[in-house]
């Protein structure tokens, strides 16, 4: 385990007794003649999905079937998985073929989702299911918080600006800060400004729209 293996581990509050676990967990199937993350990716969104839906059945005890997979399929879509990796910065710690590190797959939120996918299950296989259970839920504790019966089809965007609005202050602004990479893989830095909070949420993602509606994100958890 190198130097930003070591550092990605305080950061998700976890320590690996098989460190080959992590290494393979962060190995994207791009790398030659090496096991890959594809089937561990496969066993971390397995149990993903069952500790959010078992904490939505907790939160929510007179939601339907229906509503409940809604509010699942918002927190483990891979947009927002790869928002999770953004904030313990996988990026750095990615092990990536010559071919999608060229084209900034460090950024791309599908090979991030994925690498935070094979980190549950690296935890679960070097540890039990209770102790994922605790590192998964410390991750989506913000997420499982603010996640409300009311606003789970609605954008963040569109969430920000009813907010601001009921309070009776001015829409946010947004700016494209920074655009990128190649034109067929670009990357998007955009900031958000409102009103009564100082200075800007600045996200990225992989088009103006998904920047925008990260940066928003950032300014709801602020205001709430």
């Amino acid at each position: 385990m190198n130097s930003l293996q070591k550092t990605l581990c305080r950061r998700i509050g976890y320590q690996f007794n098989n460190p080959d676990l992590l290494v393979l967990a962060l190995t994207h199937r791009s790398v030659s003649g090496s096991k890959n993350n594809e089937r561990i990716e496969f066993l971390g969104d397995s149990i993903l999905n069952f500790v959010i839906a078992d904490a939505l059945y907790e939160k929510f005890e007179k939601a339907k079937e229906g509503k409940l997979s809604r509010l699942r399929a918002q927190l483990v879509k891979g947009e927002t998985l790869a928002r999770v990796a953004r904030q313990f910065e996988f990026g750095d710690c990615l092990l990536l073929g010559s071919g999608e590190l060229k084209s900034g797959g460090f950024r791309r939120d599908s090979i991030l989702a994925d690498a935070l996918e094979g980190v549950i299950g690296a935890i679960y296989l070097d540890s039990d299911l209770e102790v994922c259970r605790a590192v998964i839920l410390n991750w989506f504790k913000d997420l499982l918080e603010n996640i409300s019966m009311d606003d789970h089809q609605k954008d963040p965007k569109t969430r920000l600006q009813e907010l601001l609005q009921s309070r009776r202050t001015a829409l946010p602004v947004y700016q494209v800060e920074n655009i990128e990479g190649e034109a067929h893989n670009q990357i998007f830095v955009v900031s958000c400004k409102v009103d009564g909070i100082d200075g800007a949420a600045i996200a990225q993602g992989g088009s103006r729209r998904q920047a925008e509606q990260l940066a928003a994100e950032k300014i709801l958890a602020e205001l709430s």
